[in-house]
């Protein structure tokens, strides 16, 4: 073209940037200034999309420049789409500041901003606009509920998902196949799989969404066969699975060492499906084939793999050659040398390279990962775990002895010793990681602190299922231990680690085992009247207390300083009144967040031991 309008422009520009060609489309953007041509909001809008694409703070504040000069501030479209490109890229406080000053907010301007706190992790914030929106008259839509039920999920908060699902109820967005998907993996994510299964057999329409969750909740609560059955389930609904129903399917199978079933999956995902595996379901093959014992087969799939492997791939490796007793050094030393070429202060590498030194009890090589962990100025995070009691959240680190019950936690923990031996129960020493006496090896698997949040909870006279969350792996001999415990006090736990949750009975089996009835699966699709009246006699009971306040009622109800507390025990189990801090804000990757407060969060990483103070203090 030789004539080149401010509409050809923007036509150009924004193909390519609709398309995803954002260096094709930025650079028509920079031809175009070049060209003298003014921008208008189009034009801002398109740019403004690329950089939401790449979360380029700096690009953004350069065309945010631009729209400044040009006089653009005004354009409500275009200030949405700053709000949209600071949140994406971190930029909270430049979201606060466009939003403040825009004279017209609409529908994506709050959604916008609701976003980009729960991007920042500032639930807190979010929540309080989600309760200025209904007090203001508006309307939530499907997206603002489904982006607040993933924040909900991200840290585990039960008691804030619940409230926001009864407000999708009053909202009448339940049957929302976006917002029913959001809250089945709301439900999985807060350790609350039988909700979640819940209702999900009554959804009146499910997308490959929905049936991810689903798959993906089971896996991560051990139940592989659940998973898989889903997953059959799946495909006689004629849904067609993505690369993420694979992740879950493949997890699934790890869980519950399918070997053969895992490489079947694996190998129907090109030759069924269509799908070309990325590097997380060659991440999973990994681990199945190392949690099995496959180890032949393991160093066969890595050296036949059509891509590199990259950290992730070498760290699942190394931790599966910290479970072969020493049988694998030499993968160990190649995996833990590639790793520390790519991440070399990630602390967790030299940590996977001790516990597999010190699993073939080699404590001279143990000794050198971990003055090399030193050198290298690599920080271990302190293990931490917490419960939520009536009274607020308490977290213990391993061997602390600062909480204010600590002589009574202690004696509780050494009786719970003495039953679970008496029971069978015999301490799996390696996983004490130092040359040590036997005695003192036991004493220091006696005080991790998971022991000391079980024995703590234990203190208090309930028989609800006992809820442990904890930010780094169970030991083998935790694990062990605790099903035990399980079956000497009668009690379920529900342990949440940084991969899992994993669920202990009364019969000290672990995995699934629950008292929860199951609803029978009901024949085709479910009708919006069987739907609403299962919402009335089954989760409504436990929402009445949470229900979403009416633009009338909102102003005397502060989600954040006045949290409901009358939830049904029967229905919530061991319901947390403790109130979850915003300042918690690194996650451990599929882990559960943090304790709250910021200065604690600081102790846990520098390895204080002051966290087994009561967090009276914290807010939300």
């Amino acid at each position: 073209m030789h004539d080149r309008d401010q509409v050809s422009w923007n036509s150009i520009i924004g193909a390519f940037i609709s398309e995803s060609s954002i260096v094709e489309g930025t650079s028509y953007f920079i031809e175009m200034m070049r060209a003298g041509r003014t921008p208008n909001s189009v034009t801002f809008i398109n740019i403004l999309a690329a950089a939401a694409h790449l979360s380029c703070v700096q690009l953004t504040h350069q065309v945010h420049t631009l729209v400044l000069k040009y006089s653009l501030t005004d354009d409500k479209a275009v200030s949405n789409s700053l709000l949209t490109c600071y949140g994406k890229s971190g930029e909270i406080n430049d979201c606060e500041s466009i939003f403040s000053r825009m004279s017209e907010r609409d529908d994506v301007s709050w959604n916008s901003m609701i976003s980009g706190y729960i991007h920042s992790e500032h639930l807190v914030e979010a929540m309080d606009l989600v309760w200025h929106m209904l007090h203001n008259g508006r309307r939530l839509d499907s997206f603002t509920f489904a982006t607040v039920l993933s924040a909900c999920a991200s840290v585990a908060t039960l008691e804030h998902g619940m409230g926001v699902h009864a407000c999708a109820t009053r909202a009448g967005l339940v049957s929302d196949v976006v917002i029913g998907s959001a809250l089945v993996d709301m439900y999985a994510k807060c350790g609350r799989i039988e909700y979640a299964s819940r209702f999900f057999e009554l959804m009146p329409l499910r997308n490959v969404y929905s049936w991810n969750s689903m798959i993906s909740g089971y896996a991560r609560h051990g139940d592989g066969h659940k998973a898989l059955e889903m997953f059959s389930k799946m495909k006689l609904e004629n849904q067609q699975p993505d690369h993420v129903t694979f992740v879950g399917v493949l997890s699934a199978c790890s869980h519950v060492g399918l070997v053969s079933e895992g490489y079947d999956h694996f190998d129907s995902m090109r030759k069924v499906y269509n799908l070309t595996p990325r590097i997380e379901h060659f991440s999973c093959m990994v681990d199945l084939l190392g949690r099995a014992g496959e180890f032949d087969k393991l160093q066969d799939f890595i050296n036949g793999m059509p891509i590199k492997p990259n950290v992730l791939i070498w760290r699942t490796v190394l931790g599966a050659c910290g479970r072969a007793n020493g049988r694998l050094l030499d993968l160990g030393r190649r995996a833990a040398q590639m790793i520390m070429e790519l991440e070399p202060q990630n602390a967790v590498n030299y940590v996977l390279l001790s516990n597999m030194y010190a699993s073939g009890e080699k404590w001279e090589h143990m000794a050198q990962a971990r003055h090399a962990m030193k050198a290298a100025a690599a920080r271990k995070e302190a293990g931490c775990s917490w419960v939520t009691m009536k009274d607020g959240i308490h977290v213990f680190i391993s061997g602390d002895k600062t909480h204010p019950d600590t002589d009574a936690i202690y004696e509780k923990l050494g009786e719970l010793h003495g039953k679970i031996k008496a029971a069978g129960y015999v301490p799996q020493i390696r996983y004490a990681l130092y040359d040590l006496e036997l005695e003192n090896k036991e004493e220091i698997l006696s005080y991790h602190s998971e022991r000391l949040a079980v024995a703590f909870v234990l203190m208090r006279k309930s028989e609800l299922p006992i809820r442990i969350m904890k930010n780094l792996r169970v030991c083998g001999d935790c694990h062990s231990a605790f099903k035990y415990i399980s079956a000497i006090v009668g009690r379920q736990i529900v342990l949440r680690d940084s991969n899992r949750f994993h669920h202990f009975v009364d019969d000290a089996l672990p995995f699934l085992s629950y008292s929860f009835a199951y609803l029978e699966p009901t024949v085709g699709k479910t009708s919006g009247r069987h739907f609403a009246n299962f919402y009335q006699t089954s989760f409504m009971p436990l929402q009445a207390s949470v229900a979403c306040p009416s633009t009338s009622s909102v102003s005397s109800c502060s989600w954040i300083s006045n949290l409901p507390r009358s939830f049904s025990a029967s229905d919530i189990g061991s319901k947390g009144a403790g109130r979850i801090s915003n300042s918690c804000v690194s996650g451990f990757g599929g882990s559960p967040r943090a304790p709250p407060s910021s200065e604690l969060r600081k102790q846990c990483k520098q390895g204080s031991v002051l966290n087994g103070k009561l967090l009276e203090h914290v807010s939300l």
